[in-house]
């Protein structure tokens, strides 16, 4: 049995899985960068090291360091969260190697569906539904050219390796095909290492809906339904709900089915996310798979009634599932909101800086998942997500209404946020409707963005100009700062040992 968790992450989602296991009695140790010494999860947990200098390659995924750690902590399992190693296949390996217990699938799994490749041969053998496209690397112009033929205009370059919008392009004429290439390629190894691309058709309309799963070592796999994910700017989420507004109950039940049929084509364990692509007609084929917790995670827990970082550590601790898949239903609806600190009216522009002040929202059918807190002050090295605002209604239109009294509270100030704009959103005729794709803010901009007050460029200057002041003033300070207790009114000051 799982005895302390060591949780290889940082920000709200350390947050989020240090909860659990304090509901479950399993002690939990934070990890901590020197830009995230006084962050909320190093006061939350049990016990906290310092894993090394700000960015991310020196701290958040310095394998060595955390495993370190976690022998030095006693620590007996790690759980990635989502983002930095939590689909590094090394790292899973080196946790078994190291007799940890890795709360995620195995690295096979990861492999097996991280490459979009492989993923899209094993779904094809599994008789999931895939985009057309191809099944093999692209690797020169006249390959794509000809492929590109062959399937038709438009269509998609996407990076083998890929996630999150990087390495993919849009080709809609031949004559962008090598330029398109070539970017795609350059992007790709840049941003993952590898320059694998591979091409499918591209789908007119398209809708993002992925389904949850779950599945533990004993073969069991069941979905816990899906999530409407299709408010997006440049390919990453920024609302998502469920139930999804344009599933019948039969395409539903069949799109759950191929989810399951496609985790046990890799035989995966743990918690999972089956991505599909939709057109208007319901259509819909396989995306992708991400072998870990998604950000979006909470709705589902909010409909379905489950907490999926419990059953991630039951699954790791070899546990059934103590459900069936005709056990499982939806109540009511969920929303999920994505708050960051940037500026979307500058080109969703990240906005660092310190929180001066902060009043959550409350009150029935409100989650709030965040850990920022008044006088703390966002680096500029990480993802600028400051929290997720979660809401559940009996219904869509009382949800939205929700959320929209939700956002209205929410006051930040300090640095510039998402959440006017999120408020837009949830007043959109389209967003209200349901009737919405992935272009849905690229077909709303006139409603959604605030018009400049002023030319864009010398906009532009001032905000680079105040991004660089703060990020010399922190360069100046960060390594000088004691490492120590931070006091905190949300956990008794007796509580941790931090080294």
């Amino acid at each position: 049995m799982i005895k302390k968790v060591l949780v290889a992450n940082r920000g709200e989602i350390a947050l989020r899985i240090m909860r659990s296991c304090r509901e479950m009695g399993i002690p939990t140790v934070a990890v901590y960068s020197d830009a995230d010494r006084s962050s909320m999860h190093v006061r939350y947990a049990d016990e906290a090291y310092h894993i090394g200098p700000a960015p991310s390659v020196e701290s958040y995924l310095n394998i060595d360091r955390i495993i370190e750690v976690a022998k030095k902590s006693k620590a007996d399992a790690i759980h990635p969260g989502y983002g930095f190693l939590s689909e590094n296949a090394a790292f899973s390996e080196r946790c078994k190697k190291e007799g940890i217990e890795f709360i995620g699938p195995n690295a096979d799994a990861i492999r097996q569906m991280g490459d979009k490749i492989t993923a899209r041969k094993t779904m094809i053998a599994a008789g999931v539904p895939v985009v057309p496209g191809t099944v093999d690397k692209i690797t020169d112009f006249d390959e794509a050219l000809k492929t590109i033929r062959e399937i038709g205009l438009p269509v998609m370059i996407k990076a083998s390796a890929g996630g999150g919008g990087k390495g993919m392009r849009l080709v809609k004429k031949e004559e962008e095909i090598e330029s398109s290439l070539r970017g795609a390629r350059s992007e790709a190894k840049a941003a993952f290492g590898d320059d694998s691309v591979y091409i499918e058709k591209y789908i007119e309309s398209p809708h993002h809906i992925e389904f949850q799963i779950l599945a533990d070592k004993h073969g069991n796999a069941v979905h816990l339904f899906e999530r409407e994910c299709s408010v997006q700017r440049r390919h990453q989420k920024v609302i998502e709900e469920t139930p999804s507004p344009l599933l019948t109950p039969a395409v539903r039940a069949e799109m759950g089915a191929h989810a399951v049929a496609a985790a046990k084509a890799c035989n995966y364990h743990g918690a999972g996310t089956i991505e599909f692509i939709a057109d208007d007609n319901q259509n819909y084929y396989f995306l992708e798979m991400n072998t870990r917790l998604q950000v979006e995670h909470p709705i589902t827990e909010r409909v379905v009634g489950v907490d999926l970082v419990k059953e991630m550590v039951n699954i790791a601790n070899g546990f059934e599932l103590p459900f069936k898949q005709e056990d499982l239903k939806q109540s009511g609806h969920a929303i999920e909101c994505r708050i960051y600190a940037e500026d979307p009216d500058r080109n969703f522009m990240p906005s660092p800086g310190t929180i001066r002040h902060i009043t959550e929202p409350l009150g029935l059918g409100v989650r709030h998942d965040g850990y920022v807190y008044e006088g703390y002050t966002i680096p500029i090295y990480y993802d600028p997500m400051i929290s997720k605002l979660i809401v559940w209604a009996k219904n869509r239109d009382e949800a939205i209404r929700r959320m929209s009294r939700a956002l209205e509270e929410y006051k930040i100030t300090g640095v510039k946020t998402s959440i006017p704009f999120l408020a837009r959103i949830m007043e959109a005729e389209a967003f209200k409707t349901g009737k919405y794709t992935t272009h849905f803010i690229e077909e709303n901009k006139d409603f959604l963005f605030a018009k400049p007050e002023c030319d864009g460029v010398c906009e532009d200057i001032v905000l680079i100009a105040s991004y660089l002041e703060y990020s010399a003033k922190l360069e100046k300070t960060r390594s000088s700062e004691p490492i120590v207790k931070p006091a905190s009114r949300w956990k008794d000051s007796q509580r941790g040992a931090f080294i």
